[in-house]
């Protein structure tokens, strides 16, 4: 049996419009009220890792500071070009 000559059914061909699904209204398995806690969560995460390590080391801590104020302003600049 040759493939290159045998017919396609109709039913196995593309579509040729792509038909697109109605969005629902609100999709529930996406937490929207828990999204403010897990930013302050991350945050307070965060402090208490650089406040951790500025107790061993106050250079490190210095450094870790001073890679986020960077960081954040590089993101806030590239985020407004």
């Amino acid at each position: 049996m040759n493939l290159f000559i045998q017919e396609i059914p109709a039913s196995e061909r593309a579509p040729k419009a792509v038909q697109e699904t109605p969005s629902p209204g609100k999709d529930p398995l996406i937490a929207h009220s828990l999204q403010k806690e897990q930013y302050i969560g991350i945050i307070g995460l965060a402090i208490a890792l650089v406040a951790a390590v500025g107790f061993f080391s106050q250079r490190v801590e210095y450094a870790i500071g001073l890679a986020v104020i960077l960081s954040v302003s590089l993101i806030a600049l590239f985020f407004f070009l």
